[in-house]
């Protein structure tokens, strides 16, 4: 793996120098290229010069902030680095919390982080006592030119660094049309509190894969031999609200599922 970011972890007057290495992969689904529909001709995206009407480099493109209509000033990589030259360099651990207090929903992306050189003890002192206090650290650090909240976790031998949102950046529901609880009655909650439990197991990550992307692939390949592809599944029907008791008693019934999830 390459390091995305080199700086170090504050952690009291204790600094230790760490590399960032992302803990995920895009995967993307199938690399698909838009083609234009006349003679399939790849489509090719460029930049253009909205003034001068002309296809310009990378090389020779800058960022610029707005103050006017028709009005820039540029920011260059010297002036993100200005704005906290400390910041961009330190994953800055503010408190410490369990875990179990923190919304899912600010959790966004998981790193890695590894030790440099001479900064091992360090280390794993941080995650020692992580691990023994059965804590997570909450910091704020810099990547890509925004600043972000951060979660540190043991996992393991390793320190993971989760990108957290901030609360400004979370939508909340106030807009959304929901149910009250009146309004399902108590045999109904009672029938999906037995199908819960019936569906309840240990949760093993290795047991859930993309059939998606592998039944797109197999549409692919047969359009590649030559066959029509045949429809693989229709989306289910909505269930009643007057059927909601038959449903839950039918589903109680089946067999359940293999350990091959969809």
């Amino acid at each position: 793996m390459r390091a995305m970011w080199n700086g170090s972890i504050s952690f009291g007057l204790i600094n230790i120098p760490v590399k960032l290495f992302s803990g995920s992969e895009s995967r993307g689904g199938i690399n698909l290229t838009m083609l234009h529909k006349e003679d399939l001709s790849p489509i090719r995206y460029a930049k253009f010069c909205k003034d001068e009407n002309r296809e310009v480099q990378m090389g020779d493109i800058v960022k610029g902030y707005e103050v006017g209509e028709g009005e820039y000033v540029v920011i260059s990589e010297e002036d993100f680095e200005k704005a906290n030259a400390e910041r961009t360099k330190t994953i800055d651990i503010s408190q410490f919390a369990n875990e179990s207090e923190i919304d899912v929903r600010y959790f966004e992306k998981p790193y890695y982080l590894e030790p440099a050189k001479n900064a091992e003890k360090p280390y794993a002192l941080l995650r020692e006592a992580l691990q023994r206090s059965n804590r997570i650290a909450i910091a704020k650090f810099v990547i890509r030119n925004r600043e972000h909240l951060a979660a540190i976790k043991p996992v393991g031998r390793a320190l993971i660094l989760n990108q957290m949102r901030f609360p400004s950046e979370l939508r909340q529901p106030d807009q959304l049309n929901l149910p009250d609880a009146e309004s399902v009655n108590k045999s109904e909650v009672e029938m999906a509190l037995k199908l819960v439990d019936q569906l309840t197991d240990p949760f093993i990550a290795e047991d859930y894969h993309d059939t998606y992307t592998e039944e797109l692939e197999n549409i692919i390949q047969e359009k590649i031999s030559g066959h029509k592809p045949a429809r693989r599944s229709k989306a289910p029907s909505p269930t009643s609200s007057k059927d909601l008791m038959a449903t839950l008693r039918a589903s109680l019934e089946q067999p359940k599922k293999a350990k091959s999830r969809s």
